[in-house]
């Protein structure tokens, strides 16, 4: 079992936080893991990424090939457009969140970034703003992308709620449970 997932999006938007979970899941199963995030300009609205390879096999390196990635998982259209190179073209998933960030002035027409996006096989575009407001969690939108994401990690999605509890619990448990609302809106959308 292996999967590699690059995890995208921009600052504040909850893309490693999301990493963050999955890791936790993915070891607390005994899998090995590895990451490598870049934060760029990430808290002045920048774009922020990080490589999340899982396996039930030692792990070599951090980083995933071009063409290897099996899922880009993202929180904004735009940059889950950036790291098609990295997808593998045959089986690979792309997951994102519909709503752009327009946080440049050069943001591309949304028209072009869709249609990008469906000419990929395997691809699941959704308004995961919209689910996650349903949700009763406006600010959840990462955890209902990675909620419908759960569908393909190999994760029992039992261990993603764990790791919820696990990251969020010293918030306390309101934002726990609206954050493994989240998730299962997203799954939600994933199994429909």
């Amino acid at each position: 079992m292996k999967i590699d997932i690059i995890l995208c999006g921009v600052g504040g938007m909850g893309a490693l936080s999301s990493a963050a979970i999955i890791s936790k899941a993915a070891l607390d199963m005994g899998w090995y893991m590895k990451q490598a995030e870049t934060h760029g300009m990430s808290q002045r609205g920048g774009d922020v990424q990080s490589h999340l390879r899982l396996s039930d096999q030692p792990i070599n390196s951090d980083l995933i090939p071009e063409g290897q990635c099996d899922i880009i998982l993202s929180v904004e259209p735009m940059e889950a457009l950036r790291y098609l190179p990295f997808l593998n073209k045959k089986t690979g998933w792309v997951i994102t969140n519909s709503t752009p960030f327009v946080n440049i002035p050069n943001y591309p027409d949304y028209a072009a970034i869709e249609a990008e996006i469906k000419k990929i096989p395997n691809h699941i575009l959704f308004d995961a703003d919209a689910v996650a407001k349903e949700a009763n969690n406006p600010k959840g939108t990462n955890m209902v992308v990675l909620g419908a994401a759960s569908k393909y990690l190999g994760i029992d999605i039992e261990k993603l709620e764990d790791a919820v509890r696990s990251n969020f619990g010293k918030k306390g448990e309101s934002i726990v449970n609206a954050n493994i609302a989240a998730l299962r809106a997203g799954r939600a959308v994933a199994d429909k």
